[in-house]
């Protein structure tokens, strides 16, 4: 080999090593378990015309009643106004708009409370959920877009201003003739879109949610209902902090179980 090829593959060996001194080291914790319970309350109010469009407003409120890393507290409310198009039996088109409101729990700071973009976020969504109905079962599947908009101060690196996921809901409900109630059950992946790159799985983006819910919707009027279920949820977090001067990467894993029991009333007219 020439000393001059020499010289030139010594150098890049240099380069390389340099470059691998200065390279991000990523540290990983264990991941972290919780558990909790929560207590949902509901309503929903519905109008729907003969051209298959439907203007929906509704309320979600949520209480942790046992979070084995605070205590019980008002967990959030999501406020969303939706307009939904049918054009087909089988076919539903849905968007939306929602507004959640985060509660304050003991870990908040006097300041962090007095601050609105803390606790306030805005989410839009476009759905389309297919359906169909065989014998007394009718299933259907939703996929649902999402963003999700955060109005406090974050480390661009470690997170988005704005949140994007992809929702997949597969569903079944009974249909018993004569009986004023529906058994039904359904199951949920969210899966990231857009995650930053320092918090994706192995490079790639990755499930945050895996929900399971089995109710039963019980019907009290030709107009109105009560829905009342049971949902479990797998939540998994990555949460990232990024620290320059020392040029670490540390990554938290987060898992939480939750159970939740919640009824809400339904109005269609």
């Amino acid at each position: 080999m020439r000393k001059s090829n020499r010289r030139f593959i010594a150098v890049l060996m240099a380069l390389a090593l340099c470059a691998g001194a200065h390279a991000w080291s990523y540290d990983s914790e264990t991941a972290s378990e919780t558990q909790a319970a929560q207590l949902r309350f509901g309503a929903e109010f519905n109008k729907k015309w003969h051209n298959g469009l439907r203007l929906g407003i509704s309320e979600d409120l949520r209480f942790d009643l046992y979070n084995s890393a605070v205590g019980p507290h008002f967990r959030k409310s999501y406020t969303t106004l939706e307009l939904g198009y049918k054009p087909i039996d089988y076919l539903k088109l849905d968007a939306g708009y929602t507004l959640r409101i985060i509660g304050a729990d003991s870990t908040w700071s006097a300041a962090k409370k007095a601050d609105p973009n803390e606790w306030i976020r805005h989410r839009v969504f476009l759905s389309v959920t297919g359906s169909y109905t065989f014998d007394y079962v009718k299933i259907h599947l939703r996929e649902r877009v999402q963003l999700d908009m955060r109005t406090d101060s974050v480390n661009l690196l470690e997170k988005n201003k704005c949140n994007v996921s992809l929702r997949s809901r597969l569903g079944a409900e009974a249909l018993i003739p004569g009986k004023p109630v529906k058994p039904y059950l359904w199951v949920e992946l969210i899966n990231t879109l857009n995650a930053p790159e320092y918090q994706q799985k192995n490079g790639h983006q990755f499930i945050t949610d895996v929900r399971t819910q089995a109710g039963v919707k019980w019907r009290l009027t030709r107009l109105s209902s009560l829905d009342f279920y049971y949902r479990f949820t797998y939540g998994y977090d990555r949460d990232i902090n990024i620290t320059k001067n020392k040029g670490k990467i540390q990554l938290s894993e987060e898992k939480c179980f939750m159970h939740s029991i919640g009824i809400t009333y339904n109005l269609d007219w």
